[in-house]
């Protein structure tokens, strides 16, 4: 399940092209859309005002302010991150581009062997120090050492970092052909080596971290609420990437216990906008006077991200779920076609890939440069990886699932499991149990009629809902048997696709590969994808890793939907050019002063 709140706004992962002379902005091929000079983003309005509250909102709780570390509860505030600048920025309306933040520019070796950076004399941190090498360095060593783990994985093929100049600094690499480090680099978020001093950078805390970026931490109720505020005399304001962005004075999160009540809490003017992930609700309880009047406005906006994998995955440490067999069997009993008509109003198309939704998924049969990647693999994979285009099982949608369930009946007994009195039982009389968990209850309406499937093979299975403090915390020791989960891709797959599937990360507490994928098939073609030359290599090889993943049924694919589905208190400015690439809401819209008017007065009419 993807968070509703900033998770949205996330920018996406690119590579860049080599330029050994310093430039502003950096591209996987060619020349970057902007030019050197130019003067704002396209989805933006330069002009746009400043000023006015933004009232978002975010489920469950937390309980930290540092957004790149891991204890406690490890769930962290929403919009923390946004006291943070990175030394490059990615357009949204490009897949593969960078143009300098903190860093006025940079430069690549020809070799691939180090990237430079040259930090803007201006960049200044909330308390007016300058942010200096000395700081870039820091935040590497401090992220790479103590910081979430894919950090660790994004970082090992760093050499070293060093100040090669006043405001210069170059890390070098062990690794010269993977041709998104640069990038890695670009994205690093810059911390203060000062603030840090006498501080344990590992430890939860609830106080406000010195940061350089657009906001700053303001009010803050634990588990509860957040509010950020924007700094006035901020540094970077008028940087061509910032200019007519981060419009808002204020921009709160309060915090509520499930999607129902959030809901309510919307429709009666407690926070202004919503992305809305329930089908059902977008289908049935959007019907109010406020939306009919026109007070709330809906928009459906088509995106060209890739949808990635969202899914009931499988934790394969479990003895239970090792046999691939087994795997496949359960993905018989989710009877999408049924559920999608009865619970989403047939909203949702099925996910087939991995990388869905764009042009890394793979379909139909391997193409001839497909199999040249794959052949050597050749019984070590699937055969069907081979021979077979991946389809997930398909129901005529009547709740009639006898056909699928005597399949998965024929692949259990394969594996070894017999009925018996009515049970599913292994040679030695253990029953078949597992539990699917998850941190809000949405899911159960989805899970309810495959457990009565399950329960038809003899497969005693239950869904339990538990708080987002437990349900981190038992993720972060992969201590479950089924979760809902969205593996998010980008439009370029690199180095984060070693968090998801490497066997390096299958055991790394608090890592993103939850499944424990633990092949060196897997391992190999992983190697060949961040070392891809061009984007026509990159795309091959990302289709046949699709293929691998699919094959193993790690997971029971779920739905996605193209757009974005977006509900919102008529009271703002929009940019008239959306990014293709993202949803900058939070980013580039604004406040229009007259709108907010009517909508408070409107709001304090129905109080």
């Amino acid at each position: 399940m993807i968070r509703p709140l900033f998770a949205l706004f996330l920018a996406l992962l690119t590579t860049p092209a080599l330029a050994e002379e310093a430039t502003t902005g950096i591209a996987l091929h060619g020349a970057p859309k902007y030019a050197h000079n130019f003067a704002h983003f396209d989805y933006v309005n330069p002009d746009a005002p400043k000023g006015g509250d933004l009232r978002l909102y975010d489920l469950g709780t937390f309980d930290s302010l540092n957004p790149y570390n891991l204890k406690g509860m490890g769930v962290t505030a929403s919009g923390a991150d946004m006291v943070f600048e990175t030394l490059m920025v990615k357009s949204l309306d490009e897949p593969f581009s960078e143009y300098g933040w903190v860093a006025e520019s940079v430069s690549v070796a020809p070799d691939r062997s180090w990237v430079s950076y040259h930090l803007r004399p201006e960049a200044r941190f909330h308390d007016g120090s300058p942010i200096t090498p000395e700081d870039v360095i820091f935040s590497f060593e401090t992220l790479r050492d103590k910081g979430q783990p894919f950090y660790r994985s994004y970082y090992k093929n760093v050499a070293k970092a060093e100040k090669t100049g006043e405001r210069d600094v170059r890390f070098s690499f062990k690794d010269k052909t993977n041709s998104e480090l640069p990038l890695i680099m670009g994205d690093l978020p810059i911390l203060s080596q000062k603030f840090w001093q006498g501080k344990d950078f590992a430890a939860t805390t609830l106080e406000p971290i010195l940061g350089s970026g657009p906001y700053e931490i303001g009010d803050v109720v634990q588990g509860r609420s957040i509010t950020v505020k924007r700094v006035k005399d901020w540094w970077g304001r008028d940087l061509p990437v910032n200019r007519g962005r981060y419009n808002f004075d204020t921009i709160t999160a309060d915090y509520y216990r499930d999607t129902t009540v959030s809901l309510e809490a919307f429709f009666a003017g407690r926070y202004d906008f919503r992305a809305e992930n329930v089908a059902k609700n977008w289908a049935l309880d959007y019907n109010t006077p406020a939306v009919k009047s026109g007070l709330i406005k809906r928009d459906l906006l088509k995106n060209e991200l890739p949808a990635g994998m969202q899914g009931f995955i499988f934790n394969t440490r479990r003895e239970l779920f090792k046999d691939r067999r087994v795997r496949e069997a359960l993905g018989y009993a989710f009877d999408f076609e049924w559920s999608n008509k009865n619970f989403a109003y047939g909203a949702y198309q099925r996910t087939q890939s991995y990388f869905e939704n764009s042009e890394l998924a793979a379909r139909g049969l391997p193409s001839a440069e497909e199999l040249k990647i794959l052949e050597p693999y050749r019984g070590k994979v699937p055969d069907e990886v081979f021979t077979s285009a991946f389809a997930v099982p398909t129901t005529d949608g009547s709740g009639d699932n006898r056909d699928n369930l005597h399949k998965a009946a024929d692949l259990l007994r394969e594996a070894g499991w017999v009925l018996k009195d009515g049970k599913l039982v292994d040679a030695s009389g253990k029953v078949f149990t597992f539990e699917i968990i998850d941190a809000q209850p949405m899911f159960e309406r989805w899970v309810q009629p495959m457990l009565r499937n399950l329960e038809r093979l003899g497969i005693q299975a239950k869904f339990r809902t538990v708080d987002s403090a437990q349900y981190q915390n038992l993720m972060n020791d992969y201590n479950f048997d089924v979760t809902p989960h969205v593996f998010g891709q980008s439009l370029s797959p690199g180095n984060e696709q070693m968090s998801y599937w490497s066997s390096a990360k299958a055991d790394v507490k608090g890592g993103q590969n939850l499944i424990g994928v633990h092949d060196p098939v897997v391992d190999d073609l992983l190697a060949k994808l961040v070392h891809a030359g061009s984007r026509e290599e990159l795309v091959t090889i990302t289709h046949a890793l699709d293929r691998v993943l699919l094959w193993q049924y790690y997971v029971i694919p779920h739905w996605y939907i193209g757009s974005y589905r977006i509900a919102y208190w008529d009271m703002f400015g929009q940019p008239k050019i959306a990014p293709k690439y993202g949803l900058d809401a939070v980013g580039a819209w604004w406040v229009d002063p007259a709108k907010a008017a009517k909508i408070m007065a409107a709001q304090k009419r129905n109080r």
